[in-house]
């Protein structure tokens, strides 16, 4: 554990947001944020930080398709071969969000919260959280277990231990 004399703060029990927040900071590094199914959540957590403002410089909820397209630019024909909530749509938000405003990481979360919308090959439960920087993109898939909420709880804080690292 690390000790300020002035202001005695436990490193090992920071919040993840406040963990991102740390990173962030002292690399200097930007990002910006496109959520789905974790609708805020994500932006809600890191702008509860004062000084956020200082690394996070973007964040949109990207809910319906059209937003996708028109925002962050998925290509339609990605959305009709594979859905919304798959691997290459969720690589292409990051990518997207990324772009329009030049930020060092690009974080994007997409998938199905539930109860309804899920198929026999994507269940409720099921996200895709991607990271994108100038050099490479790193997407993951989760099955989250749980309600709605929960699922959205999950995500949200799997997006932000992925950030951490």
């Amino acid at each position: 554990m690390i000790f300020n004399s002035s202001n005695p703060i436990i490193i090992n029990s920071m919040h993840l947001e406040q963990k991102v927040y740390k990173e962030f900071i002292l690399s200097q590094a930007t990002l910006a944020t496109a959520e789905s199914c974790t609708g805020g959540l994500i932006g809600d957590r890191l702008t509860n930080i004062a000084g956020a403002s200082a690394f996070y410089l973007l964040g949109i909820i990207a809910y319906d398709n059209a937003a996708k397209i028109k925002l962050l630019g998925v290509s339609p024909s990605l959305l009709k071969k594979h859905g919304a909530v798959s691997s290459p749509v969720a690589r292409m938000m990051a990518q997207g969000v990324r772009k329009i405003l030049n930020t060092d990481y690009g974080l994007s979360v997409t998938g199905i919260a539930g109860p309804s919308g899920s198929s026999k090959n994507k269940p409720v439960g099921l996200v895709f959280i991607a990271i994108s920087t100038k050099q490479k993109t790193t997407v993951k898939k989760f099955l989250f277990k749980g309600n709605r909420l929960a699922i959205k709880r999950e995500a949200t804080k799997t997006a932000l231990k992925m950030l951490a690292k």
